[in-house]
Parts: structure tokens; sequence; C-alpha cells
């Protein structure tokens, strides 16, 4: 999977960090130095090592972004165990699944998320207040080899029932060493940590990094838009990484004429919207560069400095376009404004022809490994379109295709179009069945910006200036709310909207084929 080069296991990066008196990790009030996070590691390793039975020794953390999270990483890794990361926005039987799916012998919690476990067959529990942890002793090397499974991670379920992805020590540590390399990431940075841990983006893009360069880790309990400016300063973060909608919410909050007096130098992840990448690089005097990324990991499309705007960048030589048959998709041409004139068959989803690349597969999932390795080649399950230069520009999840009228295209190109409108904080484009029973109905789900308000006539307007609104493309269906509904990463829970249909905000309909917008009678 990597070839000659062997990186390093969790362990032993957390080993070298033994003797390190710099600053390893702040929150809130508190400081621990690098070598306290490793006493305090090494202590909740031998507890879980007391506890330890027979059967696969997975230790499931059920916490928010507190400290005895990172320490117990830490613990896992000096202890040999596999780290379960729990979704604490999961409830009732689903959470019991996730837990008894994933093999856990304990399970870490607190107080505030205790509750959740009322009624549930869930393994012990060890609560982070009541710890009996045994005096500080020297660590030991756990023998631990890179390809060791360490971290059972959870994706986000968007659009379907979440799967736990195989993360082995080397999937963990790789990325923290080629981020470090690659922005120049070293001892003096402070990366902040606000994005939720049991997730891949804050472990391997964040919690890793800032171990690999014995930077500083600053953790935030929970995300927070108008708390991120003055952690920055407080903290005096260098380095921010982020996943699905997060720079948005920043944006919304107040204007001030001193943003750019703060540390930080950049922001790196994914899912960014177009236009936000750059008002966020003016507004905070950073860089941010934006990616393509999944848990799973068997596709790497990188931006380099050409890319053009939209793009996520270019792939690795074996990535490829294609149909469902595995036919290689033709290149995207576009129209004089820049409108995509071929989505139908430009659009296809992404592959590596060469092979699995970093997935390892899920955790006790044959069919779900099945079908994204087919054929010999891993099926990301995300649309794309290439250019004629080879430049990818993501189309959505493959749940995303609709079909209007005989016509099939992605959401991702209408919610980017949506996104332009100035008043629009957040968009998101989903299908619901047609009335006729024939095809989708197109349904965008809208959050305003503060101080602002839907105005259909308005609305009504601005698609029709649109240039590269294709004629089926235009929503059927517009909802507004005040919040959607999303993962703790920030990502949309379609599959909620198109539960809930038009029985939810104010919804307006445009009942012919003129743009049109009348408020809908629920």
């Amino acid at each position: 999977m990597t070839g000659s080069v062997t990186f390093p296991t969790v362990a032993s990066l957390l080993l070298s960090r033994s003797d390190d008196e710099r600053p390893g990790l702040r929150f809130e009030d508190e400081t621990w130095t690098w070598r306290q996070h490793v006493e305090e590691s090494a202590r909740r390793a031998a507890l879980l090592q007391a506890r330890r039975v027979d059967g696969p020794f997975h230790v499931g953390l059920l916490l928010d972004n507190v400290p005895d999270f990172s320490f117990f990483l830490g613990a896992a890794a000096l202890a040999g165990a596999v780290v379960v990361g729990i979704n604490p926005t999961r409830r009732g039987v689903e959470l019991e699944h996730d837990i008894r799916h994933t093999d856990c012998q304990v399970l870490v919690t607190d107080q505030e998320h205790v509750t959740l476990l009322e009624g549930l067959d869930v393994p012990p529990v060890l609560l982070t207040e009541d710890l009996d942890l045994p005096p500080a002793a020297e660590p030991i090397e756990p023998g631990t080899a890179p390809e060791d499974l360490f971290m059972l991670i959870f994706t986000s379920g968007t659009s379907g029932a979440p799967k736990a992805v195989r993360c082995t020590n080397q999937k963990i540590t790789l990325p923290g060493r080629h981020l470090t390399q690659g922005f120049s990431i070293g001892p003096d940075d402070v990366c902040y940590v606000a994005m939720p841990l049991y997730h891949s983006n804050a472990v391997m893009a964040g919690w890793s990094v800032a171990l690999t360069a014995g930077a500083t880790i600053a953790l935030r309990r929970k995300f927070s838009a108008s708390g991120f400016l003055p952690d920055v300063r407080r903290y005096g973060v260098t380095y921010f990484n982020y996943v699905g909608k997060p720079l948005s919410y920043i944006l919304a909050t107040p204007v001030a004429p001193d943003d750019t007096d703060n540390t930080l130098r950049l922001a790196f992840g994914n899912e960014a919207a177009d236009r936000d990448i750059d008002r966020f690089a003016e507004r905070f005097g950073c860089i941010v560069v934006d990616g393509f990324g999944s848990t799973e990991g068997g596709i790497t499309v990188s931006r380099t400095p050409d890319t053009p705007p939209g793009s996520i960048g270019k792939p690795a030589p074996d990535s490829a376009i294609v149909d469902p048959e595995g036919n290689p998709c033709p290149p995207a041409r576009f129209g004089a404004d820049g409108e995509l004139l071929n989505a139908e068959e430009a659009i296809g989803e992404m592959v590596n022809t060469a092979g699995a690349g970093m997935f390892e597969g899920y955790y006790l999932n044959h069919d779900a490994d099945e079908d994204r390795l087919r054929r010999g080649w891993y099926w990301s399950g995300d649309l794309a379109y290439a250019d004629e230069a080879g430049f990818y520009y993501f189309a959505g999840r493959t749940a995303d295709w609709l079909r209007v009228d005989g016509e099939n295209f992605a959401a991702a190109p209408v919610e980017r179009i949506l996104a332009r409108h100035p008043d629009v904080l957040l968009a998101t484009v989903y299908g619901l069945p047609a009335p006729d029973g024939i095809g989708d109905a197109v349904m965008a789900a809208l959050m305003l910006r503060p101080g602002t308000s839907f105005n259909p006539d308005e609305f009504a307007a601005f698609l029709s200036r649109q240039p590269d609104l294709g004629t089926k493309w235009a929503p059927r269906y517009v909802r507004v709310a005040a919040t959607l509904p999303q993962t703790e990463t920030n990502k949309i829970l379609k599959r909620v909207l198109i539960r809930e249909g038009t029985a939810c905000d104010p919804v307006w309909v445009r009942p012919g084929r003129e743009l049109a917008y009348i408020k809908l009678d629920n």
C-alpha cells in the first residue's frame, strides 16, 4: 500500500514525545506538556490492559473533544488496543448497533453522554470522572506494526447507514507525515482541533499532524463559529483542519475591521464552497487549501497551483471517471459562460483502477467491501467530471443522481449555482418522487444568511440569470430552513431531508415549467 516507505506507528510517535516539555495539549484553561500527555496515556493504557478480556481488544470512545479523548487515543496505542470512535449523535438501537458491531470490550464515556446508553445492551462502561488510574509508569513499546489496526472510524452516513472503516497505524500516521512536510508544520505551530475526534478528518488531518510535528493541540469541545476567532487568538493557532461547511458558518459571523489580526497561517480541509475559500483566506489573512478526501481513502486527488476555480485538483495516475458499466466518461464540454454542456455523459463515478489504494476494508461488512472493490477497481461512490486538462470537479455522491424528464444529472453542480446567491448560507439539492411517478422532482433546501429573507420572485430572477443552470435543474421545491439536519462534521443529512419531504419548514413550489414560485400550503 505504501510501497517501500515505512511509516511509524502511533505508539512510536507518542513515545518519541516522552521527554518533550513543550506544550502538547491545551484545553480551555489547562495545558499539558507532551511528556505529561505520554504519562496520562500510559496510565490509561495500564487501566485498559487490566480490563482486557478474550476477543478483539477494542475500546469505544463516546466523548466530545475533551482531553480524555486524546489521552485514550494514546492509551490505545501504548496498550496495543483498537479505538472505536462512537458518534454521540446516534441514538437508541442505532447507537447500540455501532458499539456491538465493532466488538467493543469496554466503553469510555462521561456523565454528559452516559444517559445515551440507558436501556441499551452495551459492554462495561468507564466514566472519565471516576477513573481509578494507576500511578505513572514508564511507557512500554507495545510491539505493534504499521499495518496493525489502530482505529475503526464510522463513515458520516449522509446518504445511508454509517460503516466502520478499518484504519491501521500507517493510515493514521501517513497523512500526519505528508501534511507536516507539505505545510512545514513544526513544534512552534498550534493545531486547532475542533472537528470531532471520532471522525477521520480530526484524527488524520489534525491530531496526527500535531503528534508528528510535536506541535501543540488546541482542543475545542465542539466546533463553534462564534468561538473560532477568539480561540485562534487565545491559543495562537497557526493551523486549522476542517471538513464540511465550517468555513461558511465562520464567514456568517459579523465582520470586524481587525479580523486579520490573528496568528492563523493555514486552513486545510475538504468540501468547502468555492466562494468561501477565497473569502475566508482574504478575511482572516491566511491560506486555505481545500482538497478531496474520504475516510476510506481509496482515491487521491490533490490541488496544484494551476487548479481552476471549482476543481478539486488532479487525481493520481490510476484514477478514472467511468459510467456504471466501467466505460470511461468523455471530458466535460463547457459553454461560453462556463456551463457544463454534456453533464449526462461527462459525469461518472471516480474509481481507482489500480486497486484499493489506502482503503483497508470495512469492519465485518463483506457486502460493503465487495461493493467498493468490483472488477479489481476501487469504486469511490463519488461522482465527478474532468476537463480536457484532467482536472476533476466534484459532482456529489452516487446517491445524488437525479433524473428529470429523462435527463440524468448530479446534485452538486446545482448546489454550486444556488450557493452563488448572496443571501444563501448553505444549499443542498436532492430528489423527491416526481408527481407523475416518473423520475425525480428537484428539491433545494436553503439556509439563509442572518438578516435576510426568502423572496420567491427575486429567487426566480436569480435562477434565470445563471447561464450554466441546466434546463431541467431549476428546483421544483424550495425549502427555507433555520437549520438543516447534519452530522457533527457539518455534512447535510440528505436521507433525513428526503424522508421529511415537503411536510416541514416553509416550502415554495414551482407548479409549471416557468420560473415562478408560490408558497406551498402544508
